[in-house]
C-alpha cells in the first residue's frame, strides 16, 4: 500500500473511532463522569509509557521536558483536554449526544477565530461572511434549546484553544499525550481512591467485563490520535480537513438514528446554519486554495484527542 493510501486509511480510522465514542462510553454506565474521565487518565498514560519505552522514546521526553516554557504550555494543554474530555463524557452519559456532535462541528469555526484574535491572522469578506453565519446558528439553537447550548461551546472552545497551543508546542503526538496524561494522573488518582474509599466507585472485582472497559479506554483514547499522526504525515491538511468532518457526522447519526435524541425543526435549522458556515469556508478554501498570503481558508485542524 503506497504511502497516501495509507494515510487515508489511518485517517478514517482514526476519525471512525472518534465518531464511536458516543457508544464506547455509554458502556460505561453507570460511572459518573469524573470516574471515567480519571480513569481514561490513568490508563492513556500507561498505553502511553509502553508505547514510548517500545519506540525508545525516553530521551526526547526528557529533552522536552529540561524546556520549562513547553512544559507550562503542556500543563495548561492538558487542563484544556481534561476540561474537553470531561464536558464530552457528561454530554454524552446524560443524553446530549446531538449536542456534543455540534461542538466538533463548531471547532473549526472557534480555530479560525483564534487564529484571527490571538495569532493575528487575516480572513477574506467571504470567510467572516461564514463566521457571522455560524453565529446566526447559536441563537438559532439558543432558541432551540432553551438555554445557551454551553457543552458544545465548551467543547468547541476547549478543543480550539487546546489546537492552538498543540500548534505552538510542536511536539510528536505520543510524546504531547504522555506529558498531559502524566500531569492529569496525580489528581486523576487521587480523586479514585478517594472515591473507593467512599464507597462510589464502579471499579471492582464483581464486574470484571466493566473494568476490562474502563481500562481500555486507555487504548481507545491513544490509538486513534497515533493513527491521526500518521495520516497527517502522508496526505495533505485540505484532506484531513474533510476527513474530520465524519466524526461528528457519525455522532450525531449516532445520536439522533440509534439513541433516539429529538431533532426538531429549529434545531435542525441551527444545525443547517453550521453546515452552511461550513461549506462556505470550504467553498472559499477551493476558490483561492493557491493564495499563501491570507489565514488558511479551510479551517485548521488540530491534533484531536
Amino acid at each position: 500500500m503506497n504511502p497516501a493510501r495509507t494515510g487515508y486509511v489511518y485517517g478514517l480510522t482514526a476519525y471512525l473511532m472518534w465518531g464511536l465514542f458516543p457508544l464506547y462510553w455509554r458502556l460505561l454506565r453507570p460511572a459518573g463522569a469524573f470516574e471515567i474521565l480519571s480513569h481514561r487518565v490513568v490508563w492513556s498514560l500507561v498505553v502511553v509509557i509502553a508505547i514510548i519505552t517500545t519506540v525508545r522514546g525516553w530521551r526526547r521526553v526528557g529533552a522536552l521536558l529540561r524546556q520549562p516554557r513547553k512544559v507550562g504550555l503542556v500543563a495548561l494543554a492538558a487542563v484544556l483536554i481534561s476540561a474537553n474530555w470531561g464536558t464530552y463524557i457528561y454530554g454524552v452519559n446524560s443524553d446530549r449526544v446531538v449536542e456534543t456532535s455540534l461542538g466538533y462541528f463548531m471547532n473549526p469555526l472557534v480555530t479560525v477565530l483564534l487564529g484571527v484574535f490571538v495569532l493575528g491572522e487575516r480572513m477574506r469578506a467571504v470567510q467572516w461572511v461564514a463566521m457571522g453565519i455560524g453565529g446566526a446558528a447559536v441563537a438559532v439553537l439558543t432558541v432551540a434549546y432553551g438555554h445557551v447550548p454551553y457543552i458544545a461551546l465548551t467543547l468547541a472552545t476547549s478543543f480550539g484553544l487546546y489546537g492552538l497551543i498543540k500548534k505552538r508546542l510542536a511536539v510528536p503526538a505520543a510524546d504531547g499525550l504522555l506529558l498531559e496524561s502524566g500531569a492529569l494522573a496525580v489528581p486523576a488518582l487521587a480523586f479514585l481512591i478517594a472515591l473507593g474509599f467512599r464507597g462510589g466507585t464502579t471499579f471492582g472485582p464483581d464486574q470484571p467485563g466493566h473494568v476490562a472497559l474502563l481500562i481500555l479506554g486507555g487504548a481507545v483514547t491513544a490509538i486513534p490520535l497515533l493513527l491521526f499522526a500518521g495520516a497527517a504525515n502522508r496526505i495533505p491538511l485540505s484532506a484531513i480537513g474533510l476527513l474530520q468532518y465524519v466524526a461528528p457526522i457519525l455522532q450525531l447519526s449516532i445520536g439522533v438514528f440509534i439513541l433516539g435524541e429529538p431533532m426538531p425543526p429549529v434545531r435542525l435549522a441551527g444545525f443547517a446554519l453550521v453546515w452552511l458556515a461550513l461549506a462556505v469556508f470550504t467553498w472559499d478554501g477551493v476558490r483561492h486554495r493557491h493564495n499563501r498570503t491570507a489565514v488558511p481558508s479551510a479551517p485548521p485542524v488540530p491534533v484531536r484527542v
